[in-house]
């Protein structure tokens, strides 16, 4: 009988050793790829070769990439929920816990979190997301009427490279992100005015021409990632001013001349890279609608097949004049942008790199997706595998300039990984109202 019974069991102790081996946390299995040797990012914008990453790419390397930067971030999480990048004045400061928490770096953890599929109430990461929400909820109900911020926290690193408006940029697309996905156990009515006090604070620093106030060194990016915020917030039901929006999109496409294939860079630290994905970005939306009008009216016999995108097939297939100047004017930079933004030459960036240029990458891969871009799929597999091929061996990612923070670049790293997770949001985010 005792032998029957262990015979019994043998498949199911393997079968759970299986289980266990690749549950995401379990320390039994180890990542093979080696980090690059010398500086951890020159292989990222393409200042060292990366001809063949896309080989890295595999369902167990991305798996284990993940899990590894997960744990790293689960302990560098402070004792107040947040998580921080660390002052402008001492970047040599790379210890999470020897920082001050601020709402920029926490919020990019806590979308880094989703991302990966944890919740308030499964995952090993549950009780970590759940903190960092708590973080930034109370930061910024304390915020103080009248305050252009929400943080009294200043000098940081995000808020130096990026601008002085960027906590409540990045907090309003994670409680965006959170209304989105309907999680059990949140405060819905709590997390929406929240929103809402972010929405208020984006709006108040946009000025006349579209652009963010207190930029910083890259301030373009942080004007792009206000757009982008807008856009989400719409997305979940949030009140918006429509003038706004439009506004801060119209500045980041004029960033761009299609006709000349042109980039201003004044506001984006001389570097097209920055620039030029906050224009893809900007005009992702629109360049959609005009893609999906051409194709139902080729559908419908209403113009040839053959029809080009142009004011006047346009204005044939039933837009007003200016409207059909308006769309296909997003649509050439949007065609034109996303090839630059993805161009070895831009994509090298600063030359090393640092956080800038992955958000500038992030916002590059969400916009394809945001347009329903096929082009995304190449995109990915090739900025996967570099991502996967100069992760740390502790499973953090740093930068070499400006945002050189470990806990910011991890979280933004991730959620480059972690991306198809949110196609639906993201696709969701360009449909037209």
């Amino acid at each position: 009988m005792k032998t029957k019974l262990h015979l019994l069991l043998i498949p199911a102790v393997i079968l759970l050793g299986g289980a266990l081996r690749f549950f995401p946390g379990s320390p039994e299995k180890a990542r093979t790829i080696k980090p690059e040797k010398g500086c951890v990012f020159m292989t990222v914008m393409g200042e060292q070769s990366s001809l063949g990453f896309e080989r890295y790419k595999s369902d167990e390397n991305m798996e284990l990439s993940v899990r590894d930067g997960l744990q790293w971030l689960s302990k560098a999480q402070l004792p107040n929920g947040g998580y921080g990048a660390g002052s402008h004045s001492a970047q040599h400061i790379r210890d999470p816990h020897a920082v001050k928490a601020d709402p920029a770096t926490t919020a990019m953890v806590g979308m880094a979190f989703l991302r990966s599929g944890t919740t308030l109430q499964k995952g090993i990461h549950a009780n970590h997301l759940k903190k960092a929400l708590n973080y930034l909820l109370e930061t910024i109900e304390s915020a103080e009427a009248g305050y252009p911020y929400i943080t009294k926290v200043r000098n940081t690193q995000i808020q130096t490279k990026l601008g002085e408006n960027i906590d409540a940029v990045l907090a309003s697309q994670f409680l965006s992100s959170i209304l989105d996905r309907d999680l059990e156990g949140i405060d819905r009515k709590r997390v929406s005015r929240c929103l809402d006090i972010c929405i208020s604070r984006i709006e108040a620093g946009t000025d006349e021409s579209g652009k963010q106030r207190g930029a910083g060194w890259a301030g373009v990016l942080q004007s792009g990632l206000a757009s982008s915020a807008l856009e989400a917030a719409q997305a979940v039901g949030a009140t918006v001013d429509e003038v706004i929006v439009e506004r801060s999109k119209s500045y980041q496409k004029s960033n761009y001349d299609e006709k000349n294939t042109s980039v201003k860079t004044t506001d984006g630290a001389g570097i097209v890279l920055y620039a030029v994905s906050g224009s893809v970005r900007a005009s992702a939306k629109e360049a959609r609608k005009v893609k999906s009008d051409m194709k139902k009216a080729r559908k419908e016999g209403r113009i040839p097949t053959a029809a080009e995108v142009s004011v006047e097939v346009l204005e044939d297939i039933g837009y007003s004049k200016e409207d059909a100047m308006k769309y296909n004017t997003s649509y050439e930079i949007y065609e034109s942008a996303k090839l630059m933004a993805q161009d070895e030459k831009v994509m090298d960036g600063f030359g090393n790199n640092g956080g800038e240029e992955f958000l500038s990458y992030l916002q590059t891969g969400e916009s394809l997706l945001v347009s329903k871009d096929e082009s995304w799929k190449k995109w990915y597999d090739d900025m996967s595998g570099r991502i996967l091929k100069i992760q740390n061996s502790d499973g953090s990612w740093s930068g070499h300039h400006c945002i050189t923070s470990p806990v910011f670049c991890t979280a933004t790293s991730l959620m480059l990984l972690t991306v198809e997770e949110d196609i639906d949001f993201l696709q969701k985010i360009g449909e037209e109202g």
